[in-house]
This record gives C-alpha cells, sequence and structure tokens, in this order.
C-alpha cells in the first residue's frame, strides 16, 4: 500500500484542474480540460535565474521566428526553424522529425497559456512508432531580486488510446524523455534571452549570414541602433 502512495498522489495532482482554467474562451477551455482529464503525464519545472529584463524576454516570446533564429545561432540543439501561421499560431519545426504547433489562448502580466499539438516521427524519441501528443501548457515568468526566472506546467495527452497502450512499456522512458527536453528548452530560452540582453550586437551578423528575412527584420525593429 505504501508503494502506490505516490502513484495515487501523482494521479491526484494530474488530475487537478489549475485555476486559469476559468479564465479561458470557452472552446479553449473545453479543448484544456479534455487534455487535463485524458492526460497521460504531467510536468513541472523551474527555472534558475537569468540576468535578462521581462522586457526582452517578452519581445522574444512575441516574436518566435526571431527567437527560433537565435536558438539556432546559440548552437543549441535540435535547431528549430518557427513558421508563422494566418490564426496568430505558430510551428516549430527541427526538419528531422520532431515537430509542433502552438496557440497562445490566454495571456496576463507574467503568464501564458498554450495549446500544443505536438509529433516525433518513429525513431526521433528512439521509440519504434510514431508519438504523437496534445499539450496544455501553462507558462509563469517574473523579474525576481536575481533576474528572469520562470516556472512551466504541462498536461500531455497521447493522440489515441490505442498510441497509450502501445506506449505503454515506453511510457516512463516518453514521460522522462520529454521532462528533460522541455526543461531543456524552458532554460535555453532564458539563456539566449540573457544573451541578447548582454550584447544583442552579436545576433546581427549570424542572423544575416542565417537569411531569414522575418528574423533579420524583427530583430531590427525590437534592437534598433544595434
Amino acid at each position: 500500500m505504501r508503494a502506490l502512495a505516490p502513484y495515487l498522489l501523482a494521479l491526484a495532482l494530474q488530475a487537478q484542474a489549475p485555476a486559469f482554467l476559468d479564465q479561458l474562451p470557452p472552446a479553449a477551455r473545453a479543448e484544456a480540460q479534455d487534455i487535463i482529464t485524458r492526460a497521460d503525464f504531467m510536468f513541472e519545472t523551474q527555472t534558475q535565474p537569468k540576468l535578462v529584463r521581462l522586457a526582452t524576454m517578452e519581445k522574444l516570446f512575441d516574436h518566435p521566428v526571431l527567437g527560433a533564429a537565435m536558438w539556432r545561432y546559440c548552437r543549441f540543439v535540435p535547431a528549430f526553424y518557427a513558421f508563422l501561421h494566418p490564426d496568430g499560431a505558430w510551428s516549430i519545426d527541427d526538419t528531422r522529425g520532431l515537430r509542433g504547433t502552438l496557440r497562445l489562448i490566454y495571456r496576463r502580466p507574467g503568464h501564458r497559456v498554450y495549446l500544443v499539438e505536438g509529433r516525433a516521427e518513429r525513431g526521433r524519441l528512439k521509440t519504434p512508432f510514431p508519438v504523437g501528443a496534445r499539450m496544455l501548457t501553462s507558462y509563469r515568468y517574473w523579474e525576481g531580486k536575481n533576474g528572469f526566472e520562470s516556472r512551466l506546467q504541462t498536461w500531455t495527452a497521447l493522440d489515441s488510446a490505442l498510441l497509450g497502450v502501445l506506449a505503454r512499456p515506453f511510457r516512463g522512458y516518453i514521460k522522462g524523455r520529454q521532462d528533460e527536453f522541455i526543461a531543456y528548452i524552458n532554460g535555453n530560452v532564458a539563456t539566449f534571452g540573457e544573451f541578447a540582453e548582454l550584447n544583442p550586437r552579436d545576433f546581427q551578423g549570424p542572423l544575416r549570414r542565417d537569411g531569414d528575412p522575418m528574423a533579420l527584420r524583427e530583430f531590427e525593429a525590437l534592437f534598433p541602433g544595434q
């Protein structure tokens, strides 16, 4: 019975509706509730403080194409590319079988909530089958006494009951890989924000060589005179 206690506690926390749920638009709330109800995994992490202003991070959050270009320049892996959609959503793709589409459904100072559809092709997560999932992501961030900090919560529902069955032997591995990957991305986003805060000029030449005109336009608009 004692061995079951951590498992039962994890299930209770996973099923608990977050406080922000009532603030979502009705359609988005229904999608978010469905993901929470069916969630196979729940993940939470908090970044270490970075010496970057909140205003700089807000700029990068609102310009994912520029953010992805800066990510590539920092040589973080995988080398993501970002694409905007007419409805305001945006996608990231590493061109090697890992991609996701994000929709911002809630925004307040210091808090953003996204609905995410992700897919990893067979072998990309070292699984013998493709892994697709829908995710609800709550991203809170603030400027503390030691710099920029953030806290991320993610609920993940695999995209089919069959996939859930097939993935069962790999469930611990998939969750572990997801936990590591999200923590890695979350920390790196704050890191390249810190680089941009210290000396944004370092990015200008590499962005020109990278050849993405949108990323370069966004950089010149956000960091004028650099």
